[in-house]
């Protein structure tokens, strides 16, 4: 009898036990609990798939056609998670113009409040590149760095460029952290050279990085009023003059029509690059960033056009596309492994397809997180121990009926 005890408290004892322990994160059916909204699914895709030529898109049953753009080079891209809905070359370095001011101002706005005053000097002029696009910034007037800051945006002015980034540690200091932001982006294609954007050797971006500065912008709320400002007064001295924003989808100046829910970004022009574009506009709960680089047909307007064409698929398209690649930098765990050849999405679930092969299919996701080491193999020696316990009295009462 106190055989038979003891085994019968041991087996309760473990079973108890089994119930009271947490499922492990590899082996519990659901991850997040009662009232806490579920994790963000997480979704692999082959990052060389962006690399290659020509369009890049995976329709999915009942999802429109791309339209057909002239564009050397664009992306769609979803803003909130990154995925990249399609794109064209993608990563083909082109000359950017004006829309590198994105990437300026995504490393100077963060030093300067708004409202700070700076009095120009002659040497903060000097370096302007001939026919640049200017403001009117003027030798001895004194701006806010508000001001300077929508000369930049609204009339892509190369003077507050020079001026803000005199007061940034100058051009050259200037250079090199636009391209450590770059880098720290994971925008790989990017050469700084002019940080105006201003036509310089070897000064290169890609329609790829200039979504991702797109999409960065978008987080910093003094970068989204400037860039979706339409209007403003500039200071000149004892009186100002109005400047409009020279992106037409934003002001539906020159016969563009407005772009419903624009929220703007940046525009740019030089003979070298052509016309470039990165626009971003939110419909509902979602929001897209579009870049386009040198349409080769339809004029100096057409780098609108076909941006409305992009952002109108976009948003027909959403969650009938698998993501063909991501604006977030590769996760240094995945990159460290030389066998990974996946980056993360984190984001949207993907709607449900076949298994996935060939380069750019989604593949199944990789466990994170899962239990290892003694607290892995815990649950197990416990559920042996049970078992074993189970047998013995199993055993002898086999035993105890034998000898009666």
């Amino acid at each position: 009898m106190i055989v038979t005890s003891a085994v019968r408290h041991i087996a309760a004892g473990t079973a108890a036990l089994l119930f009271a322990l947490p499922v492990p994160a590899a082996t519990a059916s659901s991850g997040a609990s009662v009232g806490e909204p579920a994790p963000p699914v997480r979704q692999y895709v082959d990052p060389a798939r962006l690399d290659r030529q020509g369009t890049q898109v995976q329709r999915l049953p009942g999802a429109p056609r791309v339209p057909s753009v002239s564009a050397l080079s664009w992306v769609v891209a979803d803003a909130a998670t990154g995925e990249v809905l399609a794109a064209r070359n993608a990563h083909r370095r082109l000359p950017p113009a004006s829309t590198l001011k994105a990437l300026f101002a995504l490393t100077a706005l963060p030093h300067h409040e708004p409202s700070e005053q700076h009095t120009v000097a002659d040497a903060e002029l000097t370096g302007i590149g001939a026919g640049s696009s200017l403001v009117g910034v003027k030798e001895g007037y004194t701006y806010k760095v508000s001001d300077l800051w929508n000369g930049v945006f609204l009339s892509s002015g190369n003077d507050a460029v020079h001026v803000l980034a005199a007061m940034n540690g100058g051009w050259e200091s200037m250079t090199r952290q636009m391209q450590d932001k770059a880098r720290a982006l994971g925008a790989r294609d990017t050469h700084v050279v002019s940080p105006d954007g201003y036509d310089a050797p070897d000064q290169v971006s890609s329609a790829f990085d200039l979504a991702v500065f797109g999409r960065a912008g978008l987080q910093d709320p003094e970068f989204v009023r400037y860039c979706s400002t339409r209007y403003a007064d500039f200071p000149a001295g004892t009186w100002s003059y109005g400047i409009a924003n020279t992106n037409r989808l934003l002001t539906g100046a020159d016969g563009v029509d407005r772009y419903p829910g624009l929220l703007g970004i940046k525009n740019g022009y030089t003979s070298n690059a052509g016309n470039t574009l990165i626009s971003a506009a939110r419909r509902g709960d979602r929001t897209l960033v579009v870049s386009v680089m040198n349409p080769q047909e339809g004029g100096g307007l057409a780098v609108y056009e076909e941006a409305r064409s992009l952002l109108d698929w976009g948003f027909e398209a959403a969650g009938r596309v698998r993501p063909v690649g991501s604006l977030l930098p590769v996760r240094t765990k995945a990159a460290a492994r030389p066998d990974a050849r996946a980056v993360a999405v984190s984001g949207r679930a993907a709607p449900a397809a076949g298994p996935a092969h060939g380069p750019g299919a989604v593949a199944a996701p990789e466990r994170e997180d899962a239990p290892s080491g003694v607290s892995a193999g815990l649950p197990l020696a416990l559920v042996a121990s049970a078992c074993a316990a189970a047998i013995a009295l199993w055993g002898w009462r086999r035993r105890a009926a034998h000898r009666s």
